[in-house]
């Protein structure tokens, strides 16, 4: 038995999922189920209940999961240590994180990371917001980045900044002309949204309610980079993050107002899974990312 086939274990366990298995530790959905049955014949019971309704663990498969989830982590503890005794930070990071943090927030720590870190591999996914949190639920990343984080018992959160969220318009519009802008200014004009499940929309949303007005929403999109094309050709005004839109700004394809009298932000936060042993590497990346 190798740690290795205890690792796809842990992973199918956790995930439910053959394919998610094999993808997370870079073999066949076929290599996945070979292990499994060496498992099963090396400790002479069945560990997963071969149904096609639902993906479930008898009881000596729990037992197996739980002894061996402390073998993984107490074996990846002592490498670390070992790491962290010789000051080696090496290895790989997988990241998953929402569109509008890896364009435009992450790309300058992750050159400064790999400045001073020239041997580790970083990977980042592009991903919705509740797919970054079910990637590392499911051990698919190693870290998330998501904006207006969700408190879960099973994830640990580190809060990064907070991001100021501003009125953005075509250079134009007549609220290009303006230094400020408040909220009820809003109220009946053509919107370009987020979808309704974008965390950034719900907050959006609770401004609006709490100020007591409507939008005519007329797009809605599932990332920052589309609401800006929308915004370009002057179908409707929006609310974004100010950093998303530094560049169009600069060159004049967008117009940003603040609001007046009061500001919104938005809290950016890097989460991993509660227990998950951190290597070097991924400590020293949030601690960069938390840094900036």
């Amino acid at each position: 038995m190798q740690l290795s086939s205890l690792r796809v274990f842990c992973d199918l366990s956790e995930t439910e999922s053959f394919t998610k298995a094999a993808q997370i530790n870079s073999v066949t959905q076929s290599a996945v189920s070979q292990q499994i049955s060496a498992l099963e014949r090396q400790f002479k019971a069945m560990l997963i209940e071969r149904s096609k309704k639902k993906f479930r663990l008898t009881r000596e498969g729990e037992i197996l999961y739980e002894y061996s989830k402390r073998i993984c982590c107490t074996y990846d503890e002592l490498r670390n240590k070992l790491q962290e005794v010789r000051d080696i930070v090496s290895g790989s990071i997988r990241v998953a994180t929402i569109y509008s943090i890896g364009l435009h927030d992450l790309p300058p720590y992750i050159k400064k990371f790999l400045k001073a870190y020239p041997t580790v591999k970083i990977h980042v996914e592009y991903r919705r917001a509740n797919q970054v949190y079910e990637d590392v639920l499911g051990n698919v990343v190693d870290l998330g980045l998501v904006a207006y984080p969700n408190k879960d018992p099973r994830l640990e959160l580190v809060l990064l900044r907070k991001d100021r969220m501003v009125l953005v318009c075509h250079p134009q519009h007549s609220f290009a002309r303006l230094k400020t802008i408040p909220v009820a200014a809003l109220a009946g004009q053509k919107f370009i949204s987020f979808e309704p499940d974008i965390p950034t929309r719900k907050a959006i949303d609770r401004i609006f309610r709490d100020h007591g007005i409507a939008v005519q929403t007329v797009m809605e999109f599932d990332n920052v980079e589309t609401v800006k094309r929308a915004v370009e050709i002057d179908a409707g005004v929006s609310i974004l993050p100010q950093t998303t839109i530094a560049q169009e700004v600069s060159k004049a394809t967008l117009a940003q107002v603040p609001f007046e009298g009061e500001e919104f932000h938005r809290p950016l936060a890097a989460l991993f899974k509660k227990n998950k042993v951190l290597s070097p590497a991924m400590k020293q990346f949030l601690a960069i990312v938390k840094e900036a």
